[in-house]
């Protein structure tokens, strides 16, 4: 049977061999935790503690600020330093609760958890809200309002985004490879929710060994199955993972359950079987340190808030001084001018990298070659739409559906010109997406 897949995409090198074999090690923070009050799309926490205060690991320091928000937890037990602006990941000054760890890591005692089965919806989907869960994937939209659509009866599908596409990532891998039982779990609390649905896990076909594990732990479960698929970038992009497995497609006007789906990603399911069956509050989840620029790549459990700059400690440092560092992966990340940012619900990976190939390169004009509408998921022009964008002609670019680009960089990717088209598209997208939001 072929493997299941979408057109176009690209096949980088993944990098994953520096990280895959190397098992989750727990990182203990040294310093103070820095907890933004945005780590989600929507509005800000807010906070519900003061300078001053001691918190315990557990306790929440930030409720959500609306619907579409996310309540924030502390990791450690310490002492409210101060509330104030601090950069994240994506290199933006945010309002942050800043706790000083006292090293005790003293425990709220959390409230009894009644049996799954004894739960009702409403129950299942307030335990997921007030635990904080978002998107950890990367999109950081509150899982409580994406388990909330309009039609429950309607979605058909939910999907466990087990590709982890983007090069050099391997957290999701070793989270399947070292805990599966807690992702099935995390499957089973959110099918309770839809009981019309069948879950998916789409596992890229160059993790055999998480396939076999989970078609092990699924075998009897009649609402679960696993899907491999064609192992190419971006497979793990929300759309495209959508149509290679169920064969539907959706546009930047649809949400997935527009489509009869809920996707989420491999850490987040975890955390929700977490919340609901344990009780317990999203605290940590598993970074992946790779590339040529550490000495000991690999794959860390950190608690939110901890400084990046100690997970690279904990990979053994640096080679050297590197020419780049990026939050997340090459092709979507966010190139970073400084380490010391927290930990978030959404970071996925430090990349450290010794050369920084890209900013080599030279744009020159385009030879209408037509590789960035070969590899387009889209199904775009690209080349066009950076002109377009260029020329800041929103009208044009709307019009040749540049808001249906995902911004994957597939296009830059294989420009042989080195045009930066995906940041040409994407800064426009933006803009447009913003007018559109006026209207």
């Amino acid at each position: 049977m072929a493997l299941l897949t979408f057109k176009g995409g690209i096949h980088p090198d993944d990098g994953k061999r520096l990280a895959k074999d190397k098992a989750i090690t727990e990182v203990k923070p040294k310093g103070n935790l820095v907890y933004p009050l945005s780590q989600h799309i929507g509005a800000p926490a807010a906070p519900v503690v003061s300078v001053g205060d001691h918190v315990l690991r557990g306790q929440k320091i930030a409720e959500a600020g609306g619907f579409v928000s996310a309540p924030i937890y502390a990791s450690v037990s310490g002492t409210v330093k101060a509330i104030e602006p601090h950069f994240n990941p994506t290199g933006a000054k945010v309002n942050c609760i800043v706790v000083e760890n006292d090293e005790q890591y003293e425990e709220v005692e959390y409230g009894p958890v009644k049996p799954l089965e004894e739960m009702t919806k409403e129950e299942i989907l307030n335990a997921i809200g007030e635990a904080g869960i978002v998107g950890m994937g990367g999109a950081g939209f509150p899982t409580r309002v994406k388990l909330s659509p309009k039609e429950p009866d309607k979605i058909d599908y939910i999907i466990a985004n087990c590709a982890e596409c983007e090069p050099y990532i391997t957290a999701d891998y070793r989270r399947m490879i070292e805990t599966p039982e807690l992702l099935v779990g995390g499957m089973k609390v959110i099918l309770s929710l839809f009981d019309n649905a069948k879950g998916i896990f789409a596992v890229e076909d160059n993790k055999p060994d998480c396939i076999a594990k989970l078609q092990e732990l699924v075998k009897d479960e009649k609402r679960m199955q696993v899907m491999p698929l064609k192992t190419k970038y971006p497979q793990g992009a929300e759309r495209q993972l959508i149509y290679a497995t169920t064969g539907r497609a959706i546009n930047s006007t649809m949400l997935p359950a527009d489509a009869g789906c809920v996707v989420d990603n491999v850490e987040t399911m975890i955390n929700v079987y977490q919340a609901v069956v344990k009780g317990i509050p999203s605290m940590e989840r598993v970074v992946t340190v790779s590339g040529d620029g550490v000495n000991e790549p690999g794959n860390f459990k950190a608690l939110f808030g901890t400084n990046q700059m100690e997970l690279v400690e904990a990979a053994g440092g640096f080679k050297g001084e590197p020419e780049k560092v990026i939050s997340g992966g090459p092709m979507m990340g966010f190139a970073m001018f400084t380490l010391d940012t927290p930990v978030t619900k959404t970071s996925s990976s430090i990349l450290c990298l010794s050369k920084d190939e890209v900013a080599k390169f030279e744009p020159t004009a385009c030879i209408n070659c037509g590789r960035c509408v070969e590899v387009c998921p889209s199904r775009l022009i690209p080349s066009r739409l950076a002109d377009y964008a260029e020329h800041h002609d929103e009208e044009l670019f709307t019009k040749q559906n540049g808001l249906e680009c995902v911004e994957c960089g597939c296009c830059s990717y294989v420009c042989p010109a080195k045009r930066q088209l995906k940041q040409s598209i994407g800064s426009m997208r933006k803009i447009a997406l913003a007018n559109r939001k006026k209207k």
